[in-house]
């Protein structure tokens, strides 16, 4: 599984022009799921994200603090374009994505993971032309990549 996260101060998804998740201050996250891709990669992953300490303390001189500490939002959207191939031609290739199918499952469960880790989610559309608004903080965005499986 390969993450994008963005520290943001909010975060929506539209669908058809209709508000289906909006996040306050947290984070955003956009999520691509690989062929080999299993629930202990998700699990992990999902883990990660809830500890990372990209938020500034009280000093505001270091990022010291989880979404946990902050107590922030946790905003999820599928995005397989994260794992195009764009070493040959003009057109990508997305032969490292992982099946529709198998990329559903996964997801949900991020979704599913992070709430149980008790991190407030709301999470988009899998597989809907969504239309994606935040507002950085920072700017601060970070890449996340699993372990595959062995």
């Amino acid at each position: 599984m390969k993450a994008v996260l963005q520290r943001v101060s909010r975060a929506a998804v539209d669908v058809d022009g209709k508000r289906v998740a909006s996040i306050g201050r947290g984070i955003l996250t956009l999520l691509a799921v690989e062929p080999d891709d299993g629930p202990e990669q998700c699990e992990h992953l999902m883990e990660r994200i809830a500890k990372l300490r990209i938020f500034a303390d009280e000093g505001m001189d270091k990022m010291n603090r989880s979404i946990l500490d902050i107590g922030g939002e946790h905003l999820l959207v599928s995005q397989f374009t994260l794992l195009a191939d764009l070493t040959k031609g003009n057109r990508p290739s997305f032969t490292r994505s992982g099946s529709p199918e198998h990329a559903r499952i996964l997801f949900e469960q991020a979704v599913e993971t992070s709430r149980r880790l008790g991190v407030p989610t709301q999470a988009g559309i899998f597989q809907a032309d969504m239309r994606v608004e935040l507002v950085n903080e920072g700017p601060a965005t970070f890449t996340l990549q699993s372990e595959p499986r062995r």
